[in-house]
């Protein structure tokens, strides 16, 4: 997986743009996400529900996978069964 792989959800509308990560298996919703979308969807599994927002980038907790959220869906993101969480933006200087 490189940078700018668009993967999507088998369970779900949700798709994502790597950022940045190697060698990774991102999953939504519980399930393994892939470059095309199968004819047929899956279900979530419900500890994998609590979904996914437009816009926002999700990275692991070690910093080394980052992906961006290009569309929204039901399922969320993990890595090896371990949520995403979204970024948190960076803080702007003062402007005294």
């Amino acid at each position: 997986m490189k940078s700018g792989t668009k993967l999507k959800s088998t369970v779900c509308d949700t798709e994502v743009m790597v950022i940045r990560g190697t060698g990774l298996v991102v999953s939504c919703g519980g399930a393994p996400m892939v470059e095309e979308r199968p004819a047929e969807r899956g279900t979530p599994d419900p500890a994998f529900c609590s979904g996914t927002l437009i816009g926002k980038r999700y990275v692991d907790a070690i910093g080394s996978l980052e992906v961006l959220c290009v569309k929204p869906g039901k399922g969320s993101l993990s890595v090896q069964g371990v949520a995403l969480q979204i970024k948190d933006a960076k803080p702007l200087p003062a402007s005294d």
